[in-house]
């Protein structure tokens, strides 16, 4: 296990009012595997994290969107949280990031409201996934499946619904990011 990932490098893209845990508890799964992360913001320095509604950490930011290359990625994990995810939705920069990301057939893994990004992304359509379960309308509108389960894999795109249920995200993300890019994933 500790060698599955060795030599990937993989995005996590998060900005201020990131679930913290759905961004260090993957991160630290990835790690252990052997990959480098990358925390990517619409802004350097630190980002603020939150445990639910209180402040959590200052996160470290290793890269900023108008500095990442899609293609130096080996996979993107999108963590939650309500305001993060509503925040990067609207960021011009992240939204084409994760365009480019899922036209290249490369993994993601998305958990709670970070499915909003692949909604604006345009990477749902045709998909069957989860995500906490406020976002259900929104999935289904943007012609995804959207179904209720604790992690859901669809052609490398890995997703949760809360931070309960990252006991089951965490080693289904590293599976997928060891096989690969998936062919069938491609963007259109």
């Amino acid at each position: 296990m500790a060698d599955d990932l060795k030599g990937k490098r993989v995005a996590i893209l998060a900005t201020d009012g990131v679930e913290q845990i759905e961004l260090t508890a993957p991160r630290e799964a990835i790690e252990q595997a052997g990959a480098t992360t990358d925390l990517v913001a619409p802004h350097g320095g630190t980002i603020q994290g939150m445990n639910h509604r209180d402040k959590g950490d200052q996160l470290k930011v290793d890269v900023e969107i108008s500095k990442a290359r899609p293609e130096d990625y080996d996979a993107l994990a999108l963590p939650g949280g309500v305001v993060n995810g509503d925040h990067l939705r609207m960021d011009e920069r992240s939204v084409e990031f994760v365009k480019r990301i899922g036209s290249q057939g490369t993994p993601i893994g998305v958990i709670c409201h970070g499915g909003w990004i692949l909604i604006e992304a345009g990477l749902v359509r045709g998909k069957t996934l989860t995500s906490y379960p406020s976002l259900k309308t929104d999935m289904r509108n943007a012609g995804a499946t959207w179904v209720d389960e604790e992690v859901h894999v669809d052609h490398g795109l890995v997703s949760s619904r809360r931070p309960d249920d990252l006991q089951a995200f965490c080693p289904k993300l590293v599976e997928e990011i060891a096989e690969g890019r998936h062919e069938q994933k491609r963007a259109a």
